[in-house]
């Protein structure tokens, strides 16, 4: 398996270890574990605990040291390479380096920005909910994509892609936003995917099969010189 590579120079990024998303929930399944306990009593409560604990685990949400290079490309999620090769970008309808990333149940689930641009188009698409480690998902999940173009003239498509029991997809952007690389952008509930479409000249610097981590990891640089609108 071979190493990832992780760019040097950082700046920190802090924000509440739970995410947002998920105070509703903690919430809800603490009191009722609490409940349990005092009606039955807290050996009964033990199960009740145990989800509160897997539902606290699943929306941590962990400050990162934040990639601080402008050629590279940083990881939009936490978890497994089950992609990496050419595909046809399904948005943009070019030829492109396709990267994608599984993660599961125990991942962070919070999606961040890959490169640093603007919004040009987001396309919401309602869908199936399939294993999202398939390579089918991409199509026919449920999902999300951002078009992104840097300030190089670079266009890159993340999508973020709900999985067998995902049920929610949440994203933040809007057109026209100015984002950073590394940003905070979204959050999927439960098991999901996130695919990175990129311009044919991307090198990348991940394997499949490789563990990477949203915002700290490089999924590699650009190689072509800026090409601009044309």
């Amino acid at each position: 398996m071979a190493p990832v590579r992780r760019p040097t120079e950082m700046t920190a990024d802090t924000h509440p270890l739970l995410a947002r998303e998920g105070w509703l929930h903690v919430s809800i399944t603490a009191a009722a574990a609490l409940l349990v306990a005092l009606v039955w009593g807290w050996w009964w409560s033990v199960p009740a605990w145990f989800v509160v604990a897997f539902v606290v685990q699943f929306f941590r949400d962990p400050g990162r040291n934040i990639a601080n290079m402008t050629d590279a490309v940083v990881c939009p999620a936490d978890g497994k390479i089950v992609y990496t090769g050419t595909a046809e970008d399904p948005y943009l309808k070019r030829p492109s380096v396709k990267i994608s990333v599984f993660m599961n149940v125990f991942s962070v689930h919070s999606n961040r920005v890959p490169v640093t641009g603007v919004v040009q188009e987001i396309w919401y698409t309602t869908g199936k909910f399939f294993n999202a480690e398939l390579d089918k998902s991409s199509s026919q999940n449920e999902r999300n994509a951002v078009w992104i173009r840097t300030a190089e003239g670079e266009d890159v498509v993340c999508v973020q892609v709900a999985g067998l029991i995902a049920r929610r997809i949440l994203c933040y952007l809007q057109i026209g936003d100015k984002v950073r690389h590394g940003q905070r952008y979204g959050f999927i509930r439960f098991g999901s995917r996130v695919d990175v479409y990129l311009p044919p000249s991307f090198r990348s610097s991940v394997g499949l099969g490789d563990w990477v981590y949203a915002g700290r990891d490089s999924l590699g640089r650009f190689t072509a010189a800026p090409h601009g609108d044309g």
